[in-house]
């Protein structure tokens, strides 16, 4: 593996352990509301990596035959990626925990990344898993990774959104209805 790539995969590794580490909420927040939502994400990253690490050596799958723009290409996107998970969680300031908790103060965040979707950093979080299925070279690797991890999102803002709408009522409700979960203006 090109050092390069070894640089970009431990950066992308280590901002989500520090984001992990340093931001799951305090004392004075109202938890217990992450039912197992957080290990589910650890634990299928973890599986979805380790597949799509193993699948990329199989033969027939390859995105492109010599790979080497894909793969730089996948990392470029992995760093956007990063880039735009740390504008999200810098944008929501100290609300912003892993763990699904409502802090002393929040209210409902409706500008910057947020007015176009409701999750910018699970977008940005799964645009860095896309780039790393891509960086792989491999279809299989590709949709071992994203997928899983796409449908632990998922579940995840499910969960969120539960809590967001049990503390904010009708004002969550709207801000709902007018903005996309995911993906601007799609989904």
């Amino acid at each position: 593996m090109h050092p390069l790539t070894i640089v970009i995969y431990c950066l992308w590794l280590a901002s989500e352990i520090w984001l992990n580490r340093a931001l799951r909420g305090s004392n004075t927040d109202k938890q217990n509301q992450d039912r197992g939502s957080l290990t589910a994400i650890w634990v299928v990253i973890a599986a979805g990596i380790s597949a799509a690490v193993w699948l990329s050596g199989k033969p027939g799958a390859r995105i492109a035959p010599d790979g080497v723009t894909v793969h730089y290409g996948g990392l470029i996107i992995i760093l956007i990626g990063v880039v735009i998970r740390f504008a999200a969680v810098a944008q929501l300031g100290k609300y912003f925990t892993v763990m699904v908790t409502i802090r002393e103060g929040h209210q409902v965040k409706k500008d910057g990344m947020y007015r176009l979707v409701r999750h910018p950093s699970y977008s940005a979080s799964l645009l860095s898993f896309i780039g790393f299925g891509i960086s792989t070279n491999s279809w299989y690797s590709f949709f071992a990774v994203v997928i899983p991890v796409f449908f632990v999102f998922i579940y995840r803002i499910r969960i969120e959104e539960r809590a967001l709408l049990k503390q904010f009522g009708q004002e969550y409700a709207d801000y709902m209805q007018h903005t996309k979960r995911f993906i601007p203006y799609i989904f």
